[in-house]
């Protein structure tokens, strides 16, 4: 429990100098100069096709940039330190709509894997989890007989009760119902102080009204 608790304290910045992606000759972004600080809610917006979850990819580690320098640092005993890309997942975590899980498995055998790669947040169990999702009568069920809306609520369960310092959220509240968009935002206000949230989204009521914005259309 020491270690985990040492890892959810760290604050991480992501710093990016020039950063650009393209694909071809197309310009996805550049020219992005930008501290991402902690305790922060960054909103990236812009229209469909704009390029919001390339840049969150890029930010993630997912996809290389064409341009710029990325680095991510923590700052600890006063002492800067330098985290590698290669090992930046292991303070992140994600969801998305194109995030595939794993329909050959019941609810519960999904979590007991996700959770063996990775550590819940505060060392949650997997019946507080079920709990925290509002699916324990679906803990039995195959993921593949979940609705749209049960599967996006399994991914967001997944990135908001995994120990994780930078929490990257894909247009969070596809496929979900009015109750399922409140519990979406009751467990974004309830995240630790010291993360930094990323939301990509052309909805202004998926992300929190004082996010600092960056809009990507500011950056073809």
């Amino acid at each position: 429990m020491a270690a985990r608790e040492k890892q959810s304290d760290l604050k991480l910045d992501i710093t990016v100098k020039d950063l650009g992606k393209r694909f071809n000759r197309e310009w996805i972004f550049r020219n992005l100069n930008y501290v991402f600080r902690p305790s922060q809610i960054y909103a990236i917006t812009g229209p469909n096709g704009s390029g919001k979850s390339t840049l969150l990819q890029v930010l993630w580690g997912q996809l290389p940039q064409s341009t710029g320098v990325l680095t991510y640092t923590t700052n600890s005993n006063n002492c800067n330190k330098e985290i590698s890309i290669d090992d930046i997942f292991k303070h992140l975590t994600v969801a998305t709509p194109y995030l595939d899980l794993i329909e050959e498995f019941t609810l519960s055998e999904h979590l007991r894997f996700h959770f063996k790669l990775k550590p819940s947040r505060a060392g949650m169990n997997e019946q507080e989890i079920l709990e925290k999702m509002k699916l324990t009568a679906a803990r039995d069920k195959h993921i593949a007989n979940f609705s749209s809306g049960m599967k996006q609520r399994v991914k967001l369960g997944l990135a908001f009760f995994t120990q994780a310092d930078l929490i990257f959220l894909d247009e969070p509240t596809t496929n979900l119902d009015q109750e399922a968009t409140a519990w979406y935002h009751q467990q974004l206000r309830e995240l630790p102080s010291h993360c930094t949230i990323f939301i990509a989204s052309n909805q202004p009521t998926e992300y929190p009204i004082d996010s600092q914005v960056i809009n990507i259309l500011d950056f073809k």
